[in-house]
């Protein structure tokens, strides 16, 4: 069981790292509900990846108000009972805004932002999972999204870029910054178990957990 002060983790990292796969596993093993990405609901995305500077605006705010509402979700007590693992940051989502948005976009996407982002709550712990770009690349290729087929090498370091920049400066919540390249927790149960224990042992705001390759 993880420990009872991690009512609410949320797992972050840039596409292919393994975010939905590890909060499953991490959820099963631990008896956790599941807070989960809906991406396959949001009926822009397929053409963002397609033709991102046309699609970008409404695939962003189709899963800003998708998370706001899962979120609000947690504060019913009769829909979640126990601690909870999510597959996203909800205050991740400037990342992408500021990366995939034109100036006038961004600065309407920010409005709504700021109206709607006081009804999320706040992670009690994230985890945020790196890897290098061909890391990524070579995950989202195996995994065979058929929508992810457009996704471009030169994105995926972009983003994974962001990922970076974010989470320096980052004090929402508690961060255990997790290198996947050697550890796989998503999936090795060797190194799932590995994970579990550096977070029963942790008593910073910012820790790291790296295996050497």
């Amino acid at each position: 069981m993880l420990p009872a002060r991690y009512g609410y983790i949320a797992i972050e990292g840039p596409i292919g790292v393994g975010k939905t796969t590890l909060a499953r596993r991490l959820a099963q093993r631990c008896g956790a509900q599941l807070l989960l990405e809906q991406p396959q609901d949001n009926p822009f995305l397929e053409r963002f990846y397609r033709d991102r500077k046309r699609y970008a605006l409404p695939t962003q705010l189709f899963f800003l108000f998708q998370r706001v509402q899962q979120l609000a979700e947690l504060r019913q007590p009769d829909l979640f009972h126990g601690p909870v693992i999510a597959d996203f940051l909800l205050d991740k989502d400037a990342l992408f805004a500021r990366l995939t948005l034109a100036d006038d976009e961004l600065r309407l996407y920010e409005q709504i932002l700021a109206q709607v982002a006081p009804q999320a709550q706040t992670p009690d712990l994230v985890l945020y999972l790196q890897a290098p770009p061909e890391v990524l690349i070579e995950r989202v290729q195996r995994r065979g999204v058929p929508m992810e087929n457009a996704i471009g090498t030169a994105y995926l370091r972009q983003l994974a870029d962001s990922y970076l920049r974010f989470f320096h400066d980052y004090d929402g919540a508690p961060v255990l910054v997790i290198n996947t390249e050697a550890l796989n927790p998503a999936d090795r149960d060797e190194d799932l178990d590995l994970l579990i224990s550096r977070i029963e042992r942790l008593r910073g705001c910012r820790e790291y957990f790296n295996l050497a390759p």
